[in-house]
């Protein structure tokens, strides 16, 4: 007792001191309020409107704990993780990151992509082992052996057929380019009998095309063939190929 009498200087600048620590303490913990959590009050003061007499600048923790019963839980507490301002903050980093522009599958691709064994969507390149440059020539070209071919077929028996073309240019078995695929000797009858070059894609043929460009598949990726038994003068595919997909009036083979 003697000791702080002689030396109440000294209680004072320890009790001081632990008055501060334990302000610091209150000021920066995360205040939970029914299950939610805030930011801490001192965090408030960087958000309350400065007067232009600078009579009032912050709230600070003694004013809060002097007003707590006059002020509202939520001005006391603190703001909600979810405000507006978190969430225009958020907004904000979500402009400064570009965004991927959306692939518009109405329009033909310029690429195509593929492993040894499958055509691949564009969305999954990365996984490609070579790709393909589709000029404008060709793809009308594969746009008039669909229509010849399956002018009145189902919209899928399009993009099979479509889908044969692609597989046999992927397949080291066939050319090498769309051309040199379809005008293959003694593949396509409309090659040989001339319809290839008299008929004129209509909407779905071109919409089944490019569907088929940009991965959709109505027949797996080893279909090589099709023909119709009914049409067909040579049945050499039917009886030596297996046998994988009828659609409309063709039927598909491996």
């Amino acid at each position: 007792m003697d000791l702080f009498k002689q030396n109440r200087y000294v209680a004072l600048l320890i009790g001081a001191i632990l008055v501060c620590v334990g302000s610091i303490c209150l000021l920066w913990r995360t205040v939970v309020v029914e299950g939610q959590e805030y930011f801490p009050v001192q965090e408030m003061d960087s958000y309350m409107p400065m007067k232009e007499n600078n009579q009032v600048q912050s709230a600070s923790s003694s004013f809060v704990r002097a007003k707590t019963h006059q002020l509202p839980k939520s001005a006391v507490v603190g703001i909600p993780l979810k405000s507006k301002m978190i969430q225009q903050h958020q907004l904000l980093k979500e402009q400064q990151v570009p965004a991927v522009p959306k692939l518009d599958k109405t329009i033909p691709p310029k690429q195509i992509f593929f492993t040894k064994t499958a055509l691949l969507k564009p969305e999954d390149q990365a996984k490609s082992t070579w790709k393909y440059a589709l000029s404008d020539e060709e793809l009308l070209l594969l746009q008039k052996i669909v229509m010849a071919e399956a002018e009145g077929e189902p919209y899928e028996g399009k993009v099979a057929v479509a889908n044969v073309v692609l597989n046999r240019l992927r397949s080291a078995n066939y050319p090498d380019t769309i051309k040199e695929v379809i005008y293959q000797k003694h593949q396509f009858s409309p090659v040989r009998n001339g319809r290839l070059k008299r008929v004129k894609p209509n909407k779905d043929t071109v919409r089944a095309v490019t569907e088929a460009l940009y991965g959709r598949k109505e027949v797996s990726d080893d279909t090589y063939y099709f023909l119709s038994i009914k049409l067909a003068s040579d049945l050499t595919v039917a009886r030596t190929q297996k046998k994988t997909k009828q659609i409309g009036n063709h039927t598909f083979y491996k």
